[in-house]
């Protein structure tokens, strides 16, 4: 049995520097490797990184352009040849042991797909319990929210706190690139990997501390970008995911009322959003038929669980 860890990394050396020696402290203890991959962060980061990592455990990888978050993290992935892959964003810091309960987990059932940990999440001074998430379909879309963290049962698992069966991370065919660059890739995943007959967990028991508001994404992208792409990978995610009926009638049925009122309160991020989507839908629906080939339950079958 072994681990490794994968880190995506843009401009964050400063978070590298703070996190990174805990997180080899912890992954020695299971004789992994550390994938970091730099996501073209700047020259004067880059060097100060490549200066930094000299574990000989340490594998650095260099992208010359900003890919986006789930291209990041699947160049990390096919370079790992471990039984069990970690997923931490720049911004995280382990926990003593916070992989022993997890990796249980893994171990006692090989129909478990990926395990999603608790964080102790840094928000305006305040720390809020996350990693367990709840869904609902409300008015012809998926509406996503934190859950308590007192179950293990979750609607997905974060992309920058969980440990994933490498094997069925390669089956899926990983994060899909169109929700580069950030947001919807993980919660993609999670659903694409339920579809397909395998589980995924919450384990409170598996603790790290995310301090959000120092990534990447809130310094080099402003509100309007951030809630433009998130509409965006909201559309995409039920063009790609959604095959009920009732489910895609509700989408159609519910999308003209979603747009006149977007119009009407000048939310342009949501009309770009959908513009976007509307761009990629040939790409969209390929991905769509290739996937559910996989499929063994349906839309249904996923929100009465």
């Amino acid at each position: 049995m072994s681990v490794d860890v994968v880190i995506p990394n843009y401009n964050g050396f400063e978070l590298v520097k703070e996190n990174l020696p805990k997180v080899i402290e912890e992954a020695k203890r299971y004789g992994g490797s550390i994938i970091i991959v730099d996501d073209g962060s700047n020259k004067d980061e880059f060097e100060s990184l490549s200066n930094f990592v000299k574990d000989k455990n340490i594998l650095l990888l260099r992208n010359e352009r900003n890919s986006g978050f789930s291209s990041a993290v699947n160049r990390g992935m096919s370079k790992s040849n471990s039984d069990f892959v970690v997923l931490l964003n720049t911004d995280v810091l382990p926990e003593d042991n916070f992989l022993d309960a997890a990796i249980k987990d893994l171990l006692s059932d090989r129909n478990l797909f990926g395990i999603g940990f608790i964080d102790k999440s840094v928000e305006d001074g305040k720390t809020i319990l996350r990693g367990r998430g709840l869904a609902k379909w409300k008015k012809g879309f998926l509406v996503h929210r934190r859950g308590e963290v007192d179950k293990t049962d979750t609607f997905w698992i974060s992309g920058g706190s969980s440990i994933i069966r490498r094997e069925l991370f390669e089956k899926l065919s990983g994060f899909d690139s169109l929700y580069d660059p950030f947001y919807w890739e993980d919660i993609d995943l999670s659903y694409r990997a339920r579809k397909s007959g395998y589980k995924i967990k919450f384990e409170p028991k598996s603790v790290v501390i995310h301090k959000h508001y120092e990534g990447s994404i809130k310094k080099y992208f402003s509100n309007f970008q951030i809630n433009t792409i998130a509409y965006r990978n909201q559309f995409i995610f039920v063009w790609k995911n959604i095959t009920d009926f009732r489910f895609v009638a509700s989408h159609l049925i519910w999308l003209p009322y979603h747009l006149l009122t977007s119009i009407l309160r000048f939310d342009m991020p949501f009309i770009l959003g959908f513009l976007l989507a509307l761009s990629r839908l040939p790409v969209i629906m390929r991905k769509r038929f290739e996937q559910s080939r996989l499929y063994k339950f349906s839309d249904s079958d996923l929100f009465r669980t």
